[in-house]
Parts: structure tokens; sequence; C-alpha cells
């Protein structure tokens, strides 16, 4: 289950570090953009907007009002659904998503993964 984590952070109090650190512990394989390239343990985060292949998840941890330039990106990664953690829900992007196909999840990763819902 591939997954994109989009605005991934270096500081270990954010909920997107916690949520690579999670993901990696669960055995997934994470893709990871931040505002400045770093690492999170064994994830690079990168600033670009590389292409993934076999994406199965995108997960947000960026407010809608930031999510602007990754809209028309996440829709070409033909994800398979997309996870709107608490404050980056997004009606635009969500109508966008579900007219292409892409399930759109309002949840919070971490939660999921505890729960074994991821």
């Amino acid at each position: 289950m591939k997954t994109l984590v989009i605005g991934a952070s270096p500081n270990p109090m954010r909920y997107a570090y916690k949520a690579v650190r999670a993901l990696r512990e669960h055995d997934i394989e994470v893709v990871a953009i931040g505002k400045r390239e770093t690492t999170i343990e064994d994830v690079q985060v990168v600033t670009d907007k590389p292409r993934i292949d076999g994406l199965h998840t995108v997960t947000l941890y960026v407010g809608p009002q930031n999510q602007g330039s990754y809209v028309n990106y996440i829709l070409s990664l033909k994800p398979k659904r997309i996870i709107f953690n608490p404050g980056t829900y997004n009606e635009d992007l969500i109508t966008k998503a579900e007219q292409s196909g892409i399930a759109c999840i309002k949840d919070c990763t971490l939660v999921m993964l505890a729960t074994d819902s991821y």
C-alpha cells in the first residue's frame, strides 16, 4: 500500500512526522513531500513532485489553503484513495477526486493505523 505523505515535517511533534513513522512501523512504503529536504528515519523527504508508480494512498497534512499546487499532481497520480486528516478537508479537491474515481476519506491516518482500519 504505497503511500504518499504530503506535508511531511522533520519536527517530531508534528502529526505528519508521526504518520511517516507509523506507516513505516506497519511496513508500508512511504514517499514524503515537505517544505524542505530532510529525512524521517529511513524516508527521504523531497520538495518536488515525483512520479510515483503503484501509488495506493495519498494522506494530506497541508491545509486547504496550501493544497492548490498539489491538486493536479495528486489527480495525475491516480491513487486509489486520499485521506483527509483533520484540518485538511477540501470540498473542491474531494469533488474532483471523486469524479476521477478516487475514494476520499475524512479520517486520521494515525487512528486508522492504530485501529487496523488503514
